[in-house]
């Protein structure tokens, strides 16, 4: 198995673009959109990642108390969610058939939650506002070859990147694992 690597930093001509890289996602074809989404979560992750940074770190720096709960409670959250997808049959089928479905159940949830003990303002600033600049990027930023080409060498195994490892927590990732292991054990018995 490959070593985690976080991937490289892309340039701001290839993070932003002319417009023409841009396009309106197809509504009518999920699975397209889906796709061009967790293309570009694992090619843009550590610009995403440094965005979320800033945008976290300044509302932390203004509301640091808020922002402690405000993680806490996201935290708890997801892992409960990744824990009851894998043990409970029936998250686990939800998750696989509807993932923007399960994060927006998610991001409901950890609202819900952050209601009750305050802070609404500082979870919806400090964490939801990043989720939603990063979901338009990756849902509006057409893809390139390159992109292509990293997503396939990750999704083959040979390279594992953190947020290749958030995805397949998710259940993003284990359908393009599972064929490629499936490519690789015919050919491997062919050979045989």
């Amino acid at each position: 198995m490959a070593k985690v690597e976080l991937a490289p930093l892309r340039t701001w001509d290839d993070f932003l673009p002319a417009a023409d890289r841009f396009a309106k996602p197809d509504m009518k074809d999920l699975t397209k959109w889906n796709n061009r989404v967790v293309n570009n979560l694992l090619y843009y992750q550590t610009n995403y990642l440094l965005m979320a940074i800033a945008v976290f770190l300044i509302v932390g720096f203004l509301n640091p108390l808020g922002m402690f709960m405000g993680v806490a409670v996201v935290s708890a959250v997801f892992l409960g969610s990744v824990w009851a997808g894998e043990n409970k049959a029936m998250i686990k089928s939800f998750k696989r058939q509807n993932p923007s479905a399960f994060v927006f159940a998610v991001m409901i949830a950890s609202y819900m939650l952050m209601s009750l003990v305050g802070g609404v303002m500082v979870f919806m600033s400090g964490i939801t506002f990043p989720l939603a600049m990063i979901l338009a990027h990756s849902s509006f930023r057409l893809r390139n070859m390159k992109n292509k080409l990293e997503n396939k060498i990750e999704g083959a195994g040979l390279k594992r990147s953190p947020m290749g490892i958030l995805l397949e927590a998710l259940g993003q990732q284990e359908e393009n694992f599972q064929k490629i292991q499936n490519l690789l054990e015919a050919k491997f018995k062919e050979g045989l």
